[in-house]
Order: structure tokens, then C-alpha cells, then sequence
């Protein structure tokens, strides 16, 4: 058994290890420019860098590289060695401050959004000094934002330091009118939780359609599915246990909080939990998570698979974003208290969340779009598009109350009782869970659920961060200029939660009589990506984000673009891999299967025997439903020429979205009857059964 406190972080130059190998000067100046963002001079850089380099050389790296997080979604890494020729022909290990503080990748084949042209290819990689660097496969990876020539940001990161900065100022001004001044820094705080599937690596490379889009475009439905819940929180196959083992030793190497692992509901589902960190470096970890979660299911002869819907009729994969807010002081500044409806503080900067997610809704459904989540949201294990905010009914009820003037009576909390004397007592939560909520208060924190398991959760939190940073920037303007601060503030209080309660919900997201409800409400139900896209480039959604720096007008319409463009992209594979599979191996199955049927109906009907129904009736079916096949299988192709004719870009996407996502449907259909008629060793493609019983 290996000593987990001596793992952990071993492959990270944290605070630990600067503070042990940095001249004491150098470390206290480091710490004060990370604290304060302050610039970060080239003399100190330059004693950083050196001392970096000699760390990973001893624990075997012999490259660099800047890891940055570029609007691809995905992580990108160029490798520099750290050698240097000298004049006797041979070579030192060299690294700079300069090449430690900036880099100069090619940034013309990233999506810009048109924010780059092709031939303009000069970008800038900057360390972020508040992300520690890491050693990943003999590579010393130093975190970095990600900006064009002109200093647009290019990548996630940018903007997501810039929201944590808004958030930062406004809560800071709102903690002051408490007399609170000794907070130097807030910062939201994010614990993602990570669903995914690991299937066999044999029968992954058999589906083509799997490896091109992360989906099955195919499969009849298995005679099981999840209708007995036995997957669920039930013993780990020592397959995947073994991989669950490696994956928890390489994230804690690396300094990643892996808290909690489980199967989840569906066959081959999983989930893995990290403990909180701030959501810069929440979101740095969660790439890393699913980049080893990648590499590691491979060398266990098995794929991960981080699509939110890869088999239809189950469970589809998100990922839960637990925001919070917490003081460098230490405090969780959503902490309700013993006793909610005395504490003030805490209520202020929960209806401040509930405003937040009441006026920018639209916003919310747009940062947690894609073409996969489009299949997983509204479905019967995801929230609905529809966003609504959980309370539990002691909060709700305290807000109500304070909303009507009355008085709340704190209802004593009695040990749970659950009828064995011999089990401990405990106390009961103030409220049951809703899991069906699509933004949920669970104690302390918000549990966003919208978010799909492929995403990066940049773009949840800068939303949620620059959301939340205007509402306070709004009450801090009202209870600055207030002579009477306590009476203004629970006058505050009372109108927020009065003006926004449309918003909050505590009952079943997943009712029919929810979605019509929501209607009368006002509340927004976009179902798509196409619906959701415009809110992201409405006039408000560009005030917000320009008046608390978070993006420019031109950053705002470039990502709008990139978003829309991937969106087609994304069905454009996928309907051109269905019409692969279906013209290279599901019909010539079919003719083969036919063939075989035909040829031992004729060898029956020439040796004279009668019973030849079978083959008669099962050639029958399969000629209809071949029939059928190649009638969807030329609509298909006709609606994908028609949206490739398309120049509108919006026009395109609406195009994919409806008629060829419509066909597809329809040419889903009748391939998976075909499976349910011809024989298994005629049929190319490894069944649901394989694909999600086979990992053992």
C-alpha cells in the first residue's frame, strides 16, 4: 500500500515545495504577487524558473510545456525540451524566466470566432501564477491563460480569472457593510462530480460510430437495461476497480482531490468526486480528470467515454458543478448557521444567487450547451432545460416569511428515528434532496446539474461568477447610499425574494404539470442549442459581462460563432458516420443475411421440402425493413446536402438540428429493427449487451 499523504502532490511545485527550495526572499515575493496580482518581475521569474527546472529534473522530466485550455474544450500542450547547446558540442538544461512566463504558440489553427485571421498566426501563452505547475509524462506543465496578438482572450481560463476577479470586488463591498474588513479575497469555490462509461477497447474499435462522434448512433436496446437499479452504488467489477485504483494514484500525484468513486445508475456508468478547490484550479483539475480518466481506462483495455448520451435508453452522464463562495479567512460565506432566519449575512448572498439565476437564466442554459447535452437534458435522469432553483422548504420558508412580514418559527430538529435501538441517532437534514432540481441548494452550496459530462466547467462558472458579481455590485450601490443600513437591508431582502420567487421550485422538475406551470411563470424552456445560442449574444448578456470585464463585445460574438460552428460540426460527423455505417456494413449485412435466407429456401424447395415459412417469413420482414432502411438512408443524405448548401451559419445549425436530426432519428429506426432481425454473426456492430456487460 502506498503512503497517500507522501503521493500526494508529489508530481505539483505547490506552495510546500517553493517554500523548501525558494531563497526565502524570492518565496515571500512569489506568495505576496500571487496573492495580490501584482506583476511578477523578471529577476524574481528568472530564480522561480531555475529552481522549477531543477525539481522536475529530479523527478525525471526533461521537457516544458505551457497547458492551456483553448475553445476546443480540450487541453493543448506544445513540448520544449530544457536543453541548450553549449560550444564543446554538448548541452545544458536550461529554463528561463522568460520561457516560464510567457510562451508563443501558433494560435491561427485554434477556433477564434473570427477574432484571428489564418494568416495572423502570433498568440501568447502567460503563466498563471495562481495554478501550480505540474509534471505530466516527463513534462513539466506550467498552467497558462491563452491571448491572440491583440490581447483577446482566446481560451477558457482568461475569462474565468476575469469572473473570479468581478465576484471577488462586489462581494468584498458587500462583506465591508457588515464591518467586515479584514476579508482580503473571495472566491468562488467549485467540487465538480464527474460521470462517464468505460466499455471494452475490442468492441469500441468495431464501432465506428463511437469512435467518430463518443456516441452510438446504432443499437437495438438489450433485453436489460437499468430497470433494476443493480448497478448502483453495487461492488465494483475488479476491472474496474483495478482502473479506479491507477486513476486515483495518478490524480493525487498530481495534486487532484479525488474524494469519492461509485457505479452509477446505468450499466458501465460510473462517477468520480473531487473535494472543493477554488474554480480556477477546480477547473484545471477537472481537465486533467478526464484527460487521465482517457489514458488510464486505455491501458486497462478499456475506453472512457465523456459523452452525455452515448447509449440511448439510459442514463445519460453530467457533471455536477457545487458552487460556493468562501473567504480567504476561511469562511463559506453560503453557510446558513444553526439558525438561518437570524443570519443575515447569509440571506443577503442567498437571494443575491437566487436574483442572479432568476434574471440570467437564459445565460445559465447557454453555458452548458452542446449537441450531446441537447439528448441528455429533459430526459428522465437530467434536469429539464427548464432552470429553477431548489430552496428546501426551511429556506423557502424563512424567505416567505420574511417576504410577509411575519414571524419564523424554527422548528426544533429531532433525531432522525429510523426504529433499530441499536443504530446511532442522528440529526435530520432541514430538507429532503431534490435531485431532479436543475439548480439545487444542498447545505451549504449550489449544486448546478445542467452541466454535460464532456464540457469544460469554465463556462457554467464564468457565468454563474459574473451573474452573481452583478447582483452584489447592485446591492452594494443601494446599501452604500442607505442611512438606515439594517432597514434597507431587510427591506432588500423582502423585495429580492418577492420579485424573484418565480424561479424557485422544491417539487418534481420532471412532471409535465412543471413544464406548463414554468409557462405561467415566465420562465424559459429552451430546449436546444439552437434555442439557447441568441440569449449568449443579447444585448444584456453583453452588458454584464463588458460592465464587470469579463468579455468584450468582440470576445462575446467570436465565442457565439465558435459555439454555433462546433454545434454543426458536431452533427455534420455525426450524420455523415451513420450514412458510413450504414452504406459500408449494416447493408451488406443485411444482403448477406438475405442472401443466406434465399439460398437455403431454394436448396429446401429443391430437395422438395414444404416448410420453408421461416425463411420465407423472415426474408420477407428484412427485404421491408431493408426497404425502409435505404428510403431514410437517401432522405438523410438529401437533408445533409441541403444544410451543407446552406451559407447562413444560424440557418445551417437550425437545419442540423431539425431536418437532419430528424432523419437521423429515422434512420436509427429502421437499422436497429434490422439488428433485432438478422443473425448475430451477420451483424457488424457489437450489440448494446457487449458494449455494456463485458467490462467484468
Amino acid at each position: 500500500m502506498k503512503n497517500i499523504p507522501e503521493l500526494f502532490a508529489s508530481m505539483v511545485f505547490n506552495d510546500e515545495t517553493m517554500r523548501s527550495r525558494l531563497p526565502k526572499d524570492i518565496y515571500q515575493a512569489l506568495k505576496k504577487t500571487m496573492k495580490e496580482g501584482t506583476h511578477l518581475e523578471m529577476e524574481l521569474a528568472n530564480v522561480v524558473a531555475n529552481d522549477m527546472k531543477e525539481w522536475a529534473l529530479e523527478k525525471g522530466a526533461t521537457h516544458f510545456s505551457h497547458w492551456f485550455q483553448p475553445m476546443t474544450g480540450f487541453t493543448a500542450e506544445k513540448h520544449d525540451s530544457f536543453i541548450s547547446p553549449v560550444d564543446d558540442g554538448k548541452v545544458i538544461m536550461e529554463f528561463s524566466g522568460k520561457e516560464l512566463v510567457r510562451g508563443e504558440p501558433d494560435a491561427s489553427s485554434f477556433p477564434s470566432g473570427g477574432l484571428r485571421a489564418t494568416f495572423e498566426a502570433r498568440g501568447y501563452t502567460v503563466w498563471d501564477i495562481t495554478s501550480y505547475a505540474f509534471i505530466k509524462d516527463g513534462t513539466l506543465c506550467i498552467p497558462t491563460a491563452f491571448c491572440s496578438y491583440g490581447g483577446e482572450a482566446l481560451d477558457k481560463k482568461t475569462p474565468l480569472l476575469r469572473s473570479m476577479d468581478a465576484i471577488d470586488k462586489q462581494a468584498r463591498r458587500v462583506l465591508k457593510l457588515f464591518g467586515n474588513t479584514s476579508v482580503r479575497r473571495v472566491f468562488p469555490t467549485v467540487g465538480p462530480e464527474q460521470e462517464y462509461f468505460l466499455i471494452d477497447k475490442n468492441a469500441y474499435l468495431k464501432r465506428a460510430d463511437l469512435v467518430f462522434t463518443g456516441r452510438t448512433l446504432f443499437g437495438a436496446r438489450p433485453p436489460k437495461g437499468q430497470e433494476l437499479d443493480d448497478h448502483y452504488f453495487g461492488s465494483l467489477s475488479p476491472r474496474v476497480s483495478a482502473f479506479m485504483k491507477e486513476l486515483e494514484e495518478e490524480l493525487w500525484k498530481l495534486g487532484i482531490m479525488a474524494k469519492t468513486k461509485h457505479n452509477e445508475v446505468a450499466p458501465a456508468q460510473h462517477e468520480l468526486a473531487l473535494i472543493f478547490a477554488t474554480a480556477n484550479i477546480a477547473t484545471d483539475h477537472n481537465q486533467l480528470t478526464m484527460e487521465m480518466m482517457k489514458s488510464v481506462a486505455y491501458k486497462h483495455g478499456l475506453v472512457c467515454l465523456l459523452h452525455e448520451k452515448p447509449f440511448a435508453g439510459l442514463n445519460g452522464s453530467g457533471k455536477h458543478n457545487n458552487w460556493s463562495l468562501s473567504t480567504d479567512t476561511g469562511a463559506n460565506l453560503l453557510e446558513p448557521g444553526d439558525t438561518p432566519h437570524e443570519n443575515a449575512q447569509f440571506l443577503l448572498f442567498l437571494v443575491a444567487v437566487v436574483k442572479a439565476v432568476d434574471d440570467y437564466q437564459e445565460l445559465l442554459r447557454v453555458s452548458v450547451e452542446n449537441a450531446g447535452n441537447d439528448h441528455r437534458l429533459g430526459a428522465n435522469e437530467a434536469p429539464p432545460a427548464i432552470v429553477s432553483i431548489f430552496l428546501g422548504d426551511e429556506l423557502t420558508q424563512v424567505l416567505e416569511s420574511i417576504e410577509s412580514g411575519s414571524a419564523y418559527h424554527n422548528k426544533e430538529k429531532y433525531p432522525m428515528e429510523i426504529g433499530v435501538t441499536a443504530l446511532p441517532h442522528f440529526p435530520k437534514d432541514a430538507t429532503d434532496r431534490n435531485r431532479t432540481s436543475p439548480f439545487a441548494f444542498t447545505g451549504n452550496k449550489f449544486e448546478f446539474r445542467m452541466t454535460g459530462s464532456s464540457v469544460s466547467i469554465a463556462g457554467p462558472n464564468i457565468v454563474l461568477n459574473t451573474a452573481v458579481a452583478e447582483t452584489l455590485s447592485q446591492f452594494a450601490d443601494l446599501l452604500e447610499n442607505t442611512k438606515d443600513f439594517n432597514a434597507s437591508l431587510a427591506r432588500l431582502i423582502q423585495e429580492t425574494f418577492r420579485a424573484h420567487k418565480r424561479i424557485v421550485f422544491n417539487g418534481n422538475n420532471y412532471s409535465v404539470d412543471w413544464v406548463k406551470e414554468a409557462a405561467a411563470r415566465g420562465l424559459s424552456n429552451l430546449k436546444t442549442t439552437v434555442d439557447a445560442l441568441p440569449a449568449f449574444i443579447s444585448e444584456k448578456s453583453i452588458s454584464v459581462f463588458a460592465r464587470h470585464c469579463v468579455f468584450s463585445k468582440t470576445e462575446i460574438h467570436s465565442r457565439y460563432e465558435i459555439l454555433t460552428e462546433c454545434y454543426s460540426k458536431t452533427l455534420c460527423i455525426e450524420a455523415l458516420t451513420m450514412l458510413y455505417i450504414t452504406k459500408g456494413e449494416i447493408i451488406p449485412a443485411s444482403i448477406a443475411y438475405q442472401h443466406e435466407l434465399a439460398s437455403l429456401l431454394e436448396s429446401k424447395k429443391a430437395c422438395g421440402s414444404y416448410d420453408s415459412s421461416l425463411e420465407s417469413f423472415l426474408l420477407g420482414q428484412i427485404a421491408s425493413v431493408s426497404a425502409r432502411l435505404l428510403e431514410k438512408l437517401n432522405a438523410l443524405e438529401h437533408a445533409v446536402e441541403e444544410a451543407k448548401r446552406e451559407q447562413n451559419m444560424e440557418a445551417q445549425a437550425a437545419l442540423l438540428g431539425s431536418k437532419v436530426l430528424g432523419c437521423m432519428s429515422e434512420l436509427r429506426l429502421a437499422a436497429d429493427e434490422l439488428e433485432s432481425l438478422i443473425a448475430k454473426k451477420h451483424w457488424p456492430l457489437p450489440s448494446y449487451a457487449e458494449l455494456l456487460y463485458s467490462v467484468i
